[in-house]
């Protein structure tokens, strides 16, 4: 357990949201961007926090690009549609792209938008504190856990859309805004959950399965990211590593249950 920098004495697992240093409760200081130390509560400057670091969020104007142009073209090629949707009993058939294509099409304009926006404010949020290459990885395991989460509830649905990876990134600002002192009901974030874990079961015709599942994907990617970089000072190559390997597990896993559906 670490010790309080001003107070050797007292064991605490806090530490300040700008320096880092371990903090105990004598020396904690409330702000809207978590617990700070004396030192740092006192700072005109910024602080670092999701938005604060110098990353531009390009992989997000990137995907964002895709999912136009992907809708965009789609919309004259109704069979090349058919061909990339998420469908249990052609993914059994060997149709593995599906699994993944079917995250970058939309059944309308207002489809798009809704996850564009989102893709948007979640992206701008916390790509400049992961990186490109983490915010991409997060980005497409959670695709394909949202794609693991379809095979196992309705499997033999045609579903499309890139909810499974904006909910994957959701969960991704939730545990960033967790290991980073900043209270997830202030920040809107729990409440945010909230509302769309209550749209997608009270709302006909929408993916329970690609929803949970991104979501869950997101929050263990994100951990475990989040770990690895606090342990290791180069922990790059270990979260793409773990991001290969765990999008490898999620492909595996929807072959089998649309080879094996279990609803």
């Amino acid at each position: 357990m670490a010790t309080c920098y001003r107070h050797p004495d007292r064991e605490t697992g806090v530490s300040c949201s700008n320096c880092g240093r371990p903090i105990c409760p004598d020396c904690m200081t409330p702000t809207p961007v978590g617990m700070r130390c004396p030192e740092c509560s006192q700072q005109k400057t910024q602080v670092r926090n999701l938005r604060s670091m110098a990353v531009d969020p390009i992989a997000t104007y990137i995907l964002l690009g895709i999912n136009v142009a992907i809708f965009l073209g789609a919309s004259s090629s109704q069979n090349a549609v058919n061909e990339m949707v998420l469908w249990g009993p052609g993914v059994a058939d060997g149709d593995y792209w599906r699994l993944l294509t079917s995250g970058f099409l939309h059944t309308s304009i207002f489809h798009l938008l809704m996850n564009g926006l989102a893709l948007f404010w979640l992206g701008r949020m916390i790509e400049p504190a992961l990186g490109h290459a983490r915010f991409v990885a997060i980005y497409l395991v959670s695709l394909l856990a949202g794609s693991v989460g379809v095979m196992l509830l309705s499997w033999d649905a045609s579903t499309l859309g890139a909810s499974g990876a904006v909910y994957g990134l959701l969960g991704a600002a939730i545990v960033m805004a967790r290991n980073r002192n900043i209270p997830l009901m202030d920040s809107g974030l729990l409440p945010i959950l909230a509302l769309n874990l209550g749209i997608t079961f009270l709302i006909p015709n929408i993916s329970i399965g690609g929803h949970l599942g991104g979501l869950v994907g997101g929050l263990l990617t994100t951990f475990v990211i989040e770990e690895l970089s606090r342990r290791r000072r180069n922990s790059l190559p270990l979260a793409v590593g773990f991001s290969v390997a765990a999008g490898a597990v999620a492909i595996a896993a929807s072959v089998a249950l649309a080879s094996n559906p279990v609803l």
